[in-house]
C-alpha cells in the first residue's frame, strides 16, 4: 500500500526540479521569496515553476515579515496555493493574511527547546498548518533551509488541532527514521536534497520522496 506521508520540496529554482518533485510524488513545493536565501526567485521565475506544477501539486509560496504589497505582488503574478510564514508572523497577523486572499495558511515555528514547543498552540487556531522547522541561532541570516535538525523527541507523538509537517535537517538517509520516531504524516525539505545551497538534485528528490513513503 502507498504510504499516507505527504512531502514538501522547498526552494525550487528550475522547472525541472518541479517536475522531478511531481514525478516522484511530491504532495507540495515550495517557492522561496525571500531575497537573503540562496533559493529566492523572482516574481517571474515563480511564475514559470507554478505553471509547470501539474494538478494536484500544491505550490506554497515562502515568505518572512513581508508586507501587504509584497504579498500582493506575489498573488497577482504567481497561481500559488498556500502560504507559509516563515519569519516572526503573530497569531494576529496570520489571521488577517488568510482573510485578506482567502487561501490557506502555513505557519512555521521553530524549535529548539521544550519552551519553543510550546509556541505552537498560539498559532493552531489561526493557521491552517504548522511547520515545525530547526530553530534558527540569534542573529542568524535565514529562518530556515539550515540543513540542521532539532531534537526529535520534543515532539515525538505530539497531536495539534491542525496539520503539522516537520522540517530542519531531513535527507533521504534519516526522514524514514524522523517519520518512525515523531509519528509526522508529512514532512519537509530543501537542503538535503542539495547538492549545493539552493542547487537541487533530482535523483535526491527522488530518494527522499521514496523513503518517506517506504
Amino acid at each position: 500500500m502507498p504510504s499516507d506521508v505527504k512531502v514538501k520540496i522547498c526552494g525550487l529554482k528550475r522547472p525541472e526540479e518541479v517536475e522531478a518533485a511531481a514525478r516522484a510524488g511530491a504532495a507540495y513545493i515550495g517557492l522561496v521569496f525571500f531575497p537573503k536565501s540562496p533559493r529566492c526567485v523572482t516574481l517571474d521565475e515563480a511564475r514559470e515553476l507554478a505553471w509547470a506544477a501539474p494538478v494536484g501539486l500544491a505550490k506554497v509560496a515562502l515568505v518572512v515579515d513581508a508586507d501587504d504589497a509584497a504579498l500582493d505582488a506575489i498573488n497577482e503574478r504567481v497561481a500559488i496555493d498556500m502560504w507559509q510564514l516563515h519569519g516572526s508572523e503573530s497569531p494576529e497577523r496570520v489571521a488577517e493574511i488568510k482573510a485578506r486572499y482567502g487561501l490557506p495558511v502555513m505557519k512555521a515555528v521553530g524549535i529548539a527547546t521544550k519552551d519553543d514547543v510550546a509556541a505552537i498552540d498560539l498559532y493552531t487556531g489561526v493557521a491552517d498548518q504548522i511547520l515545525i522547522d530547526a530553530k534558527a541561532p540569534k542573529g542568524a541570516d535565514l529562518p530556515g533551509g539550515r540543513g540542521l535538525p532539532f531534537d526529535w523527541q520534543l515532539v515525538v507523538r505530539k497531536y495539534w488541532s491542525c496539520p503539522w509537517m516537520l522540517a530542519g535537517g531531513l535527507t533521504p538517509e534519516n526522514v524514514g527514521r524522523a517519520i518512525n520516531l515523531t509519528g509526522a504524516r508529512q514532512v519537509d525539505v530543501s537542503s538535503g536534497v542539495e547538492t549545493a545551497p539552493g542547487v537541487k538534485d533530482l535523483e535526491l528528490i527522488e530518494a527522499f520522496v521514496a523513503a518517506a513513503q517506504a
